[in-house]
């Protein structure tokens, strides 16, 4: 594949470049020496899964390797977002599901990847396999200013954060002053965007309350299969598209059910999205890419 500059590519496959655009601009003059970078979140791969919402289910997931590969420049670094494979109750079948996954995103040429699982990954196991291969299911890390905290709201069956994480969070957010830039991933939204169908977290509320003192947070999430924005007064929230199948809006359906393979669109409604940050003003510069191309 040939490598596109990354706007050019938004362009040629048919889209306007920056959909959407996360500003808090507060405190941006103590950031202004800071370097601004990109990288790339993709979400909801469920590697395994087969069925008729994606017949293609075998070559999609290396179709978005490649379709990462391709971007010029590289980004600083690839996040994934959770639900990394299908569930399965066989133990065995999850560890060779999460294998098989690690095995096809290696083939990403940029070499700072970092996982997230999602509740097929973890849920059944509390999260027992995906620590063999991924190592651990929370975590912070920092890049150019900018302090990243990967949450973990589906190792609990319940679909909580725990009291352990959250004394966790509230210890690592003290040490952060109140201008921070913040950023969380996570799988399940933290918010309660349609309880209904498992688009919450049970005790999401305390990990927001705990972020609300901090003037530049925004959470980057997947699980809901579909780009969404939402705010909790100044804290956005961004879902991503997943790369399996894509799933209706909340509530807009009697069921969560997968929405129909389109055999003259394989791919719409898929895709990955890169995020842009910049430090004056803080800012959050969205792009949906396509797993192909006109998708």
């Amino acid at each position: 594949m040939q490598a596109v500059n990354r706007r050019t590519f938004l362009k040629i496959a048919g889209f306007g470049g920056v959909v959407f655009a996360s500003r808090l601009a507060r405190g941006a003059a103590a950031y202004a020496s800071q370097d601004e970078f990109f990288f790339v979140q993709l979400s909801d791969t469920h590697w395994g899964y087969q069925g008729a919402a994606n017949p293609d289910a075998l070559v999609t997931l290396p179709k978005a390797v490649a379709a990462v590969n391709a971007l010029d420049p590289q980004p600083d670094f690839i996040v994934f977002t959770g639900d990394l494979t299908h569930t399965t109750d066989d133990a065995a079948e999850r560890r060779r599901r999460l294998a098989k996954f690690r095995e096809i995103a290696g083939g990403l040429k940029n070499r700072t990847v970092r996982f997230m699982p999602g509740e097929h990954d973890a849920s059944l196991d509390r999260g027992e396999a995906y620590r063999e291969f991924f190592g651990a299911t929370y975590y912070t890390f920092e890049h150019k200013g900018v302090h990243f905290i990967a949450l973990d709201n589906v190792s609990d069956p319940a679909a909580r954060i725990g009291e352990e994480q959250l004394a966790w969070l509230k210890a690592d957010l003290n040490k952060q002053g109140r201008d921070a830039r913040i950023v969380v991933l996570t799988h399940r939204p933290l918010f309660p965007l349609y309880p209904q169908w498992d688009w919450a977290t049970r005790d999401g509320e305390r990990a927001i309350e705990l972020l609300m003192p901090y003037r530049n947070v925004t959470v980057f999430y997947g699980h809901i299969h579909q780009e969404h924005h939402y705010k909790t007064a100044h804290i956005e929230h961004h879902a991503a598209r997943s790369l399996i199948f894509p799933l209706p809006a909340p509530g807009s359906a009697p069921k969560r059910e997968p929405l129909k393979w389109d055999a003259a669109q394989p791919y719409r409604g898929l895709g990955f999205r890169q995020v842009e940050a910049e430090a004056e003003p803080v800012e959050y510069k969205i792009s949906e890419f396509p797993v192909v191309p006109n998708a």
